[in-house]
């Protein structure tokens, strides 16, 4: 058996045993489809996986970076407190305009902002609005400006803030210094950044599943 298959396999295996069936999802995955997003959603897994962070941390303030559907975006608004709060950034109109009416079916509406434009744009505004910490912020948009987005996300933490990157393996090509795709030299920059950086203790594990052969990079702000 090829391993992708293997490893799709075993994802289901564990999603059906770990991860009770929620319709509202399932509305949302077919959604994306249905408006032809590009299927990079996190896997049902990595979703729980983001909520179980937000409730380890008893997250009050989440930040995303990298919207698309909402699909992640409602796994972690499922974990704020009524008096939370869930700032999400979309680059593309289309795709925020998709995220909102899946977040509006998860009943997250009250609890989440969808800001559309350029990432770097929102994320100055956020600065001049004097925004508080953030408790959680997870990373996934464009690679090639994840060391801008680690920048900010440093910016906007406090001690104890759990800063989770995605794809950061990319099918192991991160190893491949001469890579001209300017996705890889992105997450490359950034692991430089983690290893320089003394306000953040930080590990990355490989992970295998539906998704293919990738990773997470998950680090907590030093006090």
């Amino acid at each position: 058996m090829h391993a992708n298959t293997t490893w799709s396999l075993v994802d289901n295996y564990m999603t059906e045993r770990l991860i009770p069936r929620d319709d509202v999802l399932e509305q949302v995955m077919a959604a994306n489809q249905r408006e032809e997003l590009p299927p990079i959603d996190v896997s049902a897994s990595q979703g729980k996986l983001l909520q179980l962070l937000a409730r380890m941390t008893n997250a009050k303030r989440i930040l995303e970076i990298g919207t698309l559907g909402g699909y992640s975006t409602i796994w972690m608004g499922k974990a704020l407190p009524a008096d939370g709060k869930l700032v999400t950034l979309e680059l593309d109109p289309k795709h925020a305009q998709v995220a909102q009416a899946n977040i509006a079916l998860a009943g997250l509406s009250r609890l989440v902002e969808i800001r559309v434009g350029v990432a770097l744009e929102q994320l100055a505004k956020l600065e001049e609005e004097g925004t508080e910490p953030f408790d959680l912020i997870f990373i996934d948009a464009d690679k090639p400006s994840n060391p801008a987005y680690l920048q900010w996300a440093l910016r906007f933490s406090h001690p104890g803030t759990v800063i989770v990157g995605d794809n950061v393996v990319r099918d192991g090509e991160i190893i491949n210094r001469h890579s001209t795709d300017p996705r890889v030299q992105g997450i490359r920059t950034f692991y430089d950044m983690l290893a320089a950086e003394p306000r953040i203790s930080a590990t990355a594990i490989q992970t295998v599943g539906s998704k293919g052969y990738d990773g997470f990079m998950i680090g907590i702000v030093n006090g």
